[in-house]
């Protein structure tokens, strides 16, 4: 694959709109690839986004659901949650694993990379699998009002074919480990 392309985007000047804790809002004055004036908005993040596929012995996984703000519905999706730019990303990883579901693994894997919504957003996630695992206590955030739902993972690929999951980090997880596992 090439990646050498360059940038056929000129920035003319850039405003920040808006920031909080998670992410700064930022409009850019640019040239455009045909010569005409434009701007280009963008959502920075101030976090990693971590997903994590837990898988047990007989290929049963966790998902966790919750009500989420933005879209206004509800979402099963697998363990995930932000780890500061400054973090390892394995660290926030088992963080959040812990948080969610109380699940700790002794063996870890990253296998993958994502963009979650690359023509707007820097945001950059890492998904890993988490297998040889060990039930222990939740630690939700206070935002957080979670149920944990344990099954097959055919079945939670099964919810992704059927778009009962839409998250695109539970969607490239679960797939990437249903083909790790070879589960169709």
């Amino acid at each position: 694959m090439d990646h050498s392309e360059k940038n056929p985007f000129k920035k003319i000047s850039e405003k920040h709109i808006y920031e909080n804790p998670w992410i700064t809002v930022v409009e850019d004055k640019v040239i455009k690839p045909n010569g005409l004036e434009g701007i280009y908005g963008k959502v920075l993040f101030k976090n990693k986004a971590i997903g994590i596929v837990p898988v047990d012995e007989a290929h049963n996984t966790w998902l966790v659901g919750q009500y989420r703000y933005t879209l206004d519905e509800y979402s099963w999706e697998i363990p995930m949650g932000g780890g500061p730019l400054s973090h390892d990303i394995l660290d926030s990883a088992k963080r959040e694993l812990k948080e969610e579901t109380g699940l700790t693994a002794q063996k870890w894997q990253n296998i993958m990379r994502i963009h979650t919504s690359n023509s707007v957003t820097d945001e950059e996630g890492f998904i890993f699998l988490a297998t040889e695992l060990k039930e222990g206590e939740t630690e939700f955030d206070d935002t957080e009002v979670l149920k944990i739902m344990k099954i097959p993972l055919c079945d939670a690929l099964k919810m992704v074919m059927e778009n009962q999951i839409t998250d695109s980090i539970s969607i490239g997880g679960l797939l990437k480990v249903g083909k790790i596992f070879e589960i169709r």
